[in-house]
């Protein structure tokens, strides 16, 4: 029996859900408004924090500092659409002296000072240490532009400024610059403007490689053979772990490790590859990944893949129409990148 040892992680990322008010071209999670209302039950929350806590504890040498790929992070698909829950959760990771406490938000929800303000003062004395707020020409086509510079504002009042991160900033100050009010549609946003997109992360591991195809260069399948995701499947930085307690490596959205609510178990004893054949391949080499598809009737798409994680993602959405593969979790998650090949 092959086992991969799943190394203790350094920071993780909380999904409270896949639901989100957006349906944004670039994400990584394929999260939107068709998802369920499914929540992180407060009992599951409980034990994967803890657990999680005991991992990250005495490595954070500016433990009341946030970073982007530090600490433990709430986030979503929007972790606002459950407010009580957020500040719960804010809570315990507090109780439990968690570093690096912060939320994730596209800031949809500040539709007016009074309420932007009580939520994030709650947070705070709750114990969170900061705020993200996403600022990009996706989130601009759903969340109106002065509900972002709400949020931005009011949250600068609120934490210190190092502890308030504007992602990316770039394009929050070329949208002040432009004046915009309301949403922007990202076609529109192209003809206007369009110079921000050059400093935007795009992670091609999500909906983004099908929803914005033209904004990359496409190579043969075979352009990636060679190379394996070893290092991303095994990394203990920036790991994931959603509502339904999906241990997901790095930003390998739709990829489940095993349950997270067991993470001890899983750091103690690692998985079995043998039931697990699509991990195995991918921790050999990207061929034996498109080999494993071929068994199942996958074809190579006559564009091509924009990165080896496009071509990952693509026969994985083959193979979970296939047959049980206990790590293409969850299953809704394919359903949701954007074309109607994705449809189970």
């Amino acid at each position: 029996m092959e086992k991969l040892r799943i190394p203790e992680p350094y920071s993780a990322g909380i999904l409270l859900t896949y639901k989100c008010t957006s349906a944004c071209k670039h994400c990584l999670y394929a999260c939107s408004p068709e998802w369920k209302a499914d929540f992180l039950s407060l009992e599951d929350a409980e034990r994967i924090l803890s657990q999680l806590a005991e991992k990250m504890r005495g490595k954070y040498p500016f433990p009341d500092r946030i970073g982007v790929n530090d600490g433990i992070h709430f986030t979503g698909g929007e972790p606002f659409l459950n407010f009580n829950l957020l500040l719960q959760l804010v809570q315990i990771a507090s109780e439990l002296d968690m570093p690096s406490r912060f939320v994730e938000t596209s800031a949809a929800w500040c539709i007016n000072d009074r309420t932007t303000r009580e939520r994030l003062l709650a947070l705070r004395e709750a114990g969170l240490h900061g705020i993200l707020i996403s600022a990009n020409p996706f989130t601009l086509e759903y969340v109106p532009f002065e509900r972002t510079e709400r949020a931005v504002r009011i949250a600068r009042e609120i934490f210190p400024a190092h502890n308030v991160i504007v992602y990316q900033g770039v394009f929050y100050e070329e949208f002040r610059s432009m004046g915009i009010r309301g949403t922007l549609p990202f076609d529109e946003y192209l003809h206007t403007s369009g110079r921000g997109l050059r400093y935007m992360e795009l992670l091609p591991g999500g909906r983004v490689s099908y929803m914005l195809p033209d904004l990359f260069r496409h190579y043969p399948a075979t352009y990636f053979f060679g190379s394996s995701c070893r290092q991303e499947l095994i990394r203990e930085w920036h790991i994931h772990v959603d509502n339904y307690g999906n241990f997901i490596p790095g930003y390998c959205a739709g990829l489940s490790l095993g349950d997270a609510r067991e993470l001890d178990v899983l750091c103690r004893d690692g998985i079995n590859l043998d039931e697990r054949p699509v991990l195995k391949a991918l921790l050999t080499d990207l061929k034996a990944l498109y080999d494993l598809g071929k068994q199942f009737g996958y074809e190579e798409r006559e564009e091509g893949y924009v990165s080896k994680c496009h071509l990952c993602l693509d026969i994985r959405r083959h193979l979970v129409r296939q047959g049980d593969f206990k790590e293409l979790q969850p299953l809704a998650f394919y359903e949701r990148l954007g074309d109607s090949s994705t449809m189970l």
